[in-house]
């Protein structure tokens, strides 16, 4: 499996192709940047909150004092609750807004789900739990299921909180723990709290005007509805036999679904802003014989060279073991700088991005004359063509999407240059000055990933010692010791993408964060403290130590088009990636290991008695 060659792309007039770059990603700025976009709260708060699989079972309230609490049962939370447990911390609940562990892939069953990265990197404690894929890119359905694995595997769903969300944090410092109110009417008063809610947990919707005015039927396509639709992950919604069926989006979720809604309803009609770049998916079942090769320490081995392809360059002579679409620019630059003799332009950093850039542009460029090999009707085509560089917005992946556009009863509606969908009405959808009749939209608009703080989390209030806000403390950006611990929120530890290393699988940055949160969490324990929490200085230091590595990528992200990557195109840049540790992933892992080696727990204050004393250090 590690004979992966180059793909042969076209030349390309860079400095054309810049300039069409840049006027396509002008037709779609808008001046209200995330502001286009509506929270899943109020009247649309069923969008959110409505669980369609397992509706929540009446319970009393539950009033308990909890030693760890984790907020999030997916991947992230499912981590860092077996780290913690793992750490002698029986003690451990995690507090889950769905009826199952699973996250983003409990959400997430629309028809045709399925990973866009490699299985064998994606899933998390494959040797831990001893599970192999059954093909290169999963199943949303396979990886739910091995959501739960994990679950039953560590003995987690014991004392796990379903079908509960999480209303208002605040610290209180008379019991020194985590006060959590629920919508169950829970008092839960957790001495650590572990945040691992991620980035695709709430749902967002366009702010189209008229979309309360509906008659037909609507939902987002994070909350499927197959009492509406039939059929289950695998299609057959032959609930949408005759129905006109419109979906608006056309990102990961509308590349997976729209070839089945195409099948199944009697006409869709695709309403597209920005085209996505579709690569060949080409999936392949797990070969056994490729497995009884493999040698424990596997898969960090393959994410490490993911990310290498992704984030970094292949070193002479290094094979690709992914050899994907995610992979094609660092493997051909590889073959370029092989052909060339030109390896010492690794060396210079400005020198090697403009080799790479020509790489992107010509890989891109074999996308788009992809686009014309499969779309017949030549205008079609055309809007179907991207038109920025690679990782401006999530590739890709399929085989079915861009022939169903060959379909007689899809019609693409280009709303590029109208910046978007015009008005709902009644009956239907304006776009262009031309009214769409359909019986049913699906909203496949994305999730709250790099809008505000406060209207992702949606916990109100969240406050630490001394009544101080979260948001407010955040306001002017993250504010963090490793991306983990923050000043005046004691005991409270975070996953995701803050201040940390990053890298191309995002389960293996989770384990990371959840190895140093469990020792954290341990540390203070044994050394008898109530709390942990860093200091004013150590904060503002790893504050400054991430401005100052931080990686020079304004242009390109101020040059891609509009969307979740870049916060909609404002000024303000939040990357989806929040501020990364610049010397990358694994040089992030080497300081927190030493960190830990040294035992000094530098930086943080353990303060209190865990008995009630007073004290510290």
């Amino acid at each position: 499996m590690h004979d992966c060659e180059p793909t042969q792309t076209p030349d390309i007039d860079h400095a054309a192709l810049r300039a069409r770059y840049l006027a396509e990603r002008d037709k779609r700025l808008r001046p209200e940047g995330q502001r286009q976009y509506l929270a899943a709260e109020g009247e649309f708060g069923d969008y959110y909150d409505a669980d369609p699989y397992t509706p929540a079972a009446p319970r009393e309230p539950i009033s308990a004092d909890i030693e760890a609490a984790v907020l999030g049962g997916g991947f992230a939370g499912l981590i860092a609750a077996a780290r913690i447990k793992r750490a002698g911390v029986e003690d451990c609940r995690i507090i889950e807004l769905g009826g199952d562990f699973g996250g983003v892939w409990y959400w997430n069953r629309y028809p045709g789900i399925q990973v866009d990265t490699d299985s064998y990197c994606y899933l998390p404690l494959l040797e831990e739990t001893g599970y192999m894929p059954v093909e290169k890119y999963s199943s949303g359905r396979e990886c739910l299921e091995h959501a739960r694995r994990i679950g039953r595997h560590f003995g987690l769903y014991d004392g796990a909180v379903f079908g509960t969300k999480v209303e208002s944090m605040r610290w209180d410092g008379e019991i020194r723990r985590w006060r959590i109110a629920t919508n169950r009417g829970d008092d839960l008063r957790a001495r650590f709290v572990v945040m691992c809610q991620g980035p695709f947990n709430r749902p967002k919707l366009p702010g189209v005007p008229g979309i309360t005015e509906f008659e037909g039927h609507m939902f987002h396509s994070a909350r499927w509805d197959y009492a509406y639709t039939g059929g289950d992950m695998d299609g057959g919604m032959d609930g949408l036999a005759g129905k006109r069926v419109a979906i608006v989006g056309t990102g990961a979720s509308g590349i997976g679904v729209i070839p089945h809604l195409a099948r199944s309803a009697e006409h869709l009609y695709v309403f597209q802003r920005t085209p996505s770049y579709i690569h060949e998916r080409g999936n392949a079942r797990t070969d056994p014989a490729w497995v009884k090769t493999l040698e424990p320490g596997w898969q960090k081995e393959r994410q490490r060279n993911f990310h290498t392809a992704a984030f970094e360059a292949f070193a002479p002579g290094q094979p690709d073991l992914v050899c994907d679409g995610w992979t094609e620019v660092s493997r051909n630059l590889a073959a370029h700088l092989d052909a060339t003799g030109g390896w010492d332009a690794l060396a210079d950093p400005r020198t090697f991005m403009e080799l790479r850039e020509i790489q992107d542009y010509r890989a891109m460029q074999r996308m788009r004359d992809r686009v014309d090999e499969i779309v017949d009707d030549p205008e079609t085509a055309e809007a179907l063509k991207p038109y920025y560089r690679f990782l401006c917005k999530r590739p890709g992946f399929s085989d079915d999407y861009l022939p169903t556009f060959n379909r007689p009863n899809v019609t693409l509606v280009d709303v590029s240059g109208s910046k978007g969908v015009e008005r709902i009405t009644p009956k239907g959808i304006v776009a262009r000055g031309v009214e769409h009749q359909v019986d049913c939209i699906v909203f496949a608009s994305g999730f709250e990933i790099t809008t505000d703080l406060d209207r992702r989390l949606a916990i109100e209030p969240f406050t630490g010692r001394d009544g101080l806000s979260l948001y407010d403390h955040w306001s002017g950006g993250y504010r963090t010791l490793h991306g983990i611990t923050s000043h005046g929120f004691p005991n409270l530890l975070w996953t995701g993408f803050l201040q940390g290393g990053v890298t191309a699988s995002t389960t293996a940055m989770f384990e990371q964060q959840a190895d140093h949160i469990a020792y954290l969490i341990a540390e203070t324990r044994a050394r008898g403290a109530a709390t942990l929490e860093p200091t004013a200085e150590a904060q503002d230091a790893w504050c400054a130590t991430i401005r100052d590595n931080a990686i020079d990528n304004v242009r390109f992200i101020r040059e891609c088009t509009p969307g979740y990557y870049n916060n909609e195109g404002e000024r303000n840049i939040r990357s989806h990636l929040g501020e990364p540790y610049g010397p990358g992933f694994f040089a992030m892992e080497e300081l927190l290991r030493a960190w830990r080696d040294a035992g000094a727990m530098d930086g943080l204050v353990l303060d209190g008695n865990a008995d009630g004393g007073a004290g510290g250090r």
